[in-house]
């Protein structure tokens, strides 16, 4: 790519809220220019799960569809391309590549998702994404009434545990000790069915074929036969994210408003990197409100209109 070659908006990832915003901006006809650097966050995943339309699409079934459907318009997908850095040079930004190339872009907008921090427990990342799940609503339709379990990290994964007996009344949570638990805690656990386990993890133990999880086995041997673990394993955002400075609220997401724009003006980010609340239908949602925020504005201002 020629590095004066510009375009109006850059889109930095390749998943469901960079190819909502794709979308509706080659269709606002702007030119746009999506990097996906790869590889999915949800690559473990074997479908997608409470997106009208697309219920139990799997998940590159689902990112060829997305891409199938930008061809029409003025949007340039490439892959294998990871951005490196982004520079404001005047009213515009320049979008700095680690192949060398860079680009001139008047938007840009994050959907880089996070990075999940797996804990270091044996079988854990093994299982994660086929018996370890963060997200009942994408998977508890297919798993119901089987043996869960809840691994606590925090008291508020407690309140989570008694949550999810709406899936299942076979809950177990696992605290590891990590924080005390009140006795009115315990009395609502118990009122909710959902059986306290304190004693910490040694391993997840797999399926004789690997695909599955069979028990939680505790530090002294014993074992908690469970089918399914759901876990909110720590996460950060990306390099880039971070060196971009971007405003975070107190869980470490990317703050923007209503219109999906950040700290920066003209950065906007969609997606996972900006709630807790992650799920292709809530990240493509964002990504297509940002796209309208930013044809609003990038109309107005080849009019010659000001806008607020």
């Amino acid at each position: 790519m020629d590095a004066a070659k510009a375009v109006d908006v850059v889109i930095v990832g390749g998943g469901p809220a960079g190819l909502s915003a794709a979308l509706i901006l080659g269709r606002a006809r702007k030119k746009v220019l999506l990097c996906d650097a790869g590889p999915a966050r949800n690559a473990a995943a074997e479908h997608i799960q409470g997106f009208v339309t697309r219920d139990g699409t799997p998940p590159r079934e689902f990112r060829r569809i997305g891409r199938e459907q930008l061809q029409p318009y003025d949007v340039e997908v490439r892959d294998g391309v990871r951005i490196t850095g982004i520079e404001r040079i005047g009213p515009r930004f320049r979008v700095l590549m680690d192949d060398g190339a860079s680009v001139d872009t008047r938007r840009v907008v994050l959907a880089t998702g996070m990075v999940d921090l797996v804990p270091d427990l044996p079988g854990y990342r093994e299982l994660w994404g086929k018996a370890i799940f963060q997200c009942p609503y994408c998977h508890g339709w297919e798993i119901r009434e089987g043996a869960w379990g809840v691994h606590a990290s925090s008291e508020m994964m407690l309140d989570f545990a008694m949550f999810v007996t709406g899936w299942t009344r076979d809950v177990v949570v696992f605290t590891e000790g990590a924080f005390p638990v009140s006795a009115e805690k315990r009395a609502q656990l118990e009122r909710a069915g959902v059986r306290l386990e304190e004693r910490r993890i040694r391993r997840f133990v797999p399926t004789a074929d690997g695909d599955a999880l069979e028990a939680v086995e505790l530090e002294d041997g014993a074992r908690v036969p469970r089918e399914f673990i759901f876990a909110r394993p720590p996460q950060r955002q990306v390099e880039l994210v971070q060196r971009l400075g971007l405003a975070l609220d107190e869980l470490g997401f990317v703050k923007v408003n209503e219109s999906q724009e950040t700290s920066v003006p003209g950065i906007h980010a969609s997606g996972d990197l900006t709630t807790m609340m992650q799920g292709a239908l809530v990240a493509a949602s964002q990504g297509a409100m940002a796209a309208y925020r930013m044809t609003h504005v990038m109309n107005l201002e080849a009019a010659g209109v000001a806008h607020g």
